[in-house]
């Protein structure tokens, strides 16, 4: 039996959701969310609250039963609050600017670097941090990583792009040796 699964997922005010056979669509104030369900499990709406349930007791089932459950629960607040990343850029040179709804970032490349806004992700830029932000996890989450992997932290001095509360672990340098 899931733990997460079990739960039910609260549906506030405002929010619209639609229930098919194959697939669950959230709607609110910050736009509209849809989740292919998995077949083996079933999504019912009962007394204001996303409910989920195997439909059979199989391996595969009890996999994704919490899965769905937590994705359904990722759309609601997603299309309620929105979710946000931020990410840190260190290092002499390195900046980031917002054109448009573009983020441009000059990384010490020969060239600036473009990011393009997938729909639903917007930008912002202060001082040094970059904040990622939209209604869909799961994009929010892939764009932030494909931003990081633009410029990777390196270990000795710690320059590049990482999340905000990232630690990243630091190598000693070379020591000078004295001869004699």
């Amino acid at each position: 039996m899931s733990r997460i699964g079990k739960k039910s997922v609260t549906v506030p005010e405002g929010v619209n959701v639609t229930i098919s056979e194959t697939k669950v669509e959230v709607k609110g104030p910050r736009g509209v969310l849809d989740l292919k369900i998995p077949r083996g499990i079933s999504v019912s709406l009962e007394d204001g609250k996303l409910i989920t349930r195997p439909l059979e007791e199989t391996h595969d089932t009890k996999k994704l039963w919490g899965t769905v459950r937590s994705l359904l629960a990722n759309m609601v607040e997603g299309v309620t609050q929105g979710f946000e990343k931020k990410l840190v850029i260190e290092g002499v040179g390195y900046r980031a600017s917002v054109s448009g709804k573009n983020l441009e970032l000059s990384l010490g490349f020969s060239h600036p670097v473009k990011v393009e806004a997938p729909e639903g992700v917007e930008f912002k830029v202060e001082k040094n941090t970059i904040l990622v932000s939209g209604f869909s996890k799961e994009k929010i989450g892939r764009v932030a990583a494909e931003i990081r992997a633009l410029k990777k932290p390196e270990p000795y001095k710690g320059k590049g792009i990482h999340y905000f509360g990232e630690i990243i672990r630091r190598k000693a340098g070379k020591k000078a040796t004295s001869s004699g």
